[in-house]
């Protein structure tokens, strides 16, 4: 249920949520433009409870919430979130380019990287410290010293950073080095995991899981916002279908689908939906297209002796090239890169 106040006075709204904690709910406040929303997460069967608070004076209307996943939802917030990042805004008007290697391999690998992704336009650094991989035997990242050397390059060079917790225990030492957390397509549905990052002050970019359905990725981020972390970005990467041309097929659709139903900002990652480094560029082409609010993409000095996703790598020159690629659709939707 949500409870839309008449009011925006702090004690009509400090008074609503004191009554809807007495009733056994918890209470989410929502400051919209015009109006503030209290979200109300609990069990159904004592809704009519919360209907009652509609007699309050401060209170205009208290409404259900039709969708499974509540607090994500555009019935509870009608304008578009924007998680910021430092100076990035990630859900504003402008659309945000991240981009890095898969993996930090070397302290050169990674300030060389840094400076020229940094220099080319793009807002954030991405680089893998621990590297879920398919196969135990392919190389699993540097680990604390990866996300050392991360945090270093994104000092240096005056740009906020991402990398990817794997586990509940990563969960607090990735929050002191990263300025956003990547829960991996693996890990989508990795309710403690979810539940860990739900308890910090700090973005969480959520990929979706490689056979997860749109209302089942939604449902993830509500596991995070639950925890009363807000500051969720979405991130489509790709579903696994029968095509066997690419690493997996990029659901584009998802993007309107998700604006039309979730305030939440969601970019793209096109490098892992093709697996093919000559695909990304259209496929990012087609996401500043389809209103998603960034991309994220592989950027290797070399990416021919990567030591994780080579093949789905661009190159210095080919990154220039996207960059060039997107600005006029950018501006053709009234965005800014």
């Amino acid at each position: 249920m949500i409870i839309v106040m008449a009011s925006r006075k702090l004690e009509d709204i400090q008074h609503v949520v004191d009554k809807v904690k007495e009733l056994g709910y918890i209470p989410h406040v929502i400051e919209g433009v015009e109006k503030t929303v209290i979200a109300c997460v609990g069990e159904e069967r004592g809704k009519e409870s919360l209907v009652a608070l509609q007699a309050l004076p401060h209170v205009e209307k208290v409404l259900p919430i039709l969708k499974p996943f509540k607090l994500a939802s555009r019935e509870v917030k009608q304008e578009k979130t924007v998680v910021k990042v430092g100076s990035v805004a990630i859900g504003s008007d402008l659309f945000c380019v991240i981009a890095g290697p898969c993996a930090v391999e070397s302290r050169e690998q990674i300030m060389q990287t840094a400076e020229f992704v940094k220099g080319s336009g793009a807002h954030i650094l991405r680089g893998g410290a621990y590297k879920p991989r398919t196969s135990p035997y392919s190389f699993q990242g540097l680990e604390i010293k990866g996300l050392e050397l991360l945090k270093e390059a994104g000092e240096k060079y005056g740009i906020p950073v991402i990398t990817e917790a794997v586990t509940v225990e990563q969960v607090p030492v990735v929050a002191d080095y990263a300025d956003i957390i990547q829960i991996g397509a693996r890990n989508m549905q990795n309710f403690g995991l979810l539940r860990a990052v739900g308890k910090l002050n700090k973005p969480v970019l959520l990929k979706r899981g490689m056979m997860s359905t749109i209302n089942e990725w939604l449902m993830s981020a509500e596991y995070i916002m639950s925890g009363g972390n807000q500051n969720v970005i979405l991130c489509e990467r790709g579903i696994r279908t029968f095509e066997p041309e690419t690493r997996n097929t990029l659901d584009i659709q998802a993007v309107p689908i998700i604006n039309k139903y979730s305030h939440l900002p969601v970019v793209v990652d096109p490098s892992h939906a093709s697996g093919v480094w000559d695909l990304v560029i259209p496929m990012s082409r087609a996401v500043v297209a389809s209103g998603a609010d960034g991309i994220m993409v592989e950027v290797h000095p070399n990416p021919e002796e990567a030591l994780s996703d080579g093949a789905q790598s661009l190159k210095f020159s080919k990154f220039e090239l996207l960059m060039r690629e997107i600005k006029p659709i950018v501006e053709v939707l009234g965005r800014r890169l």
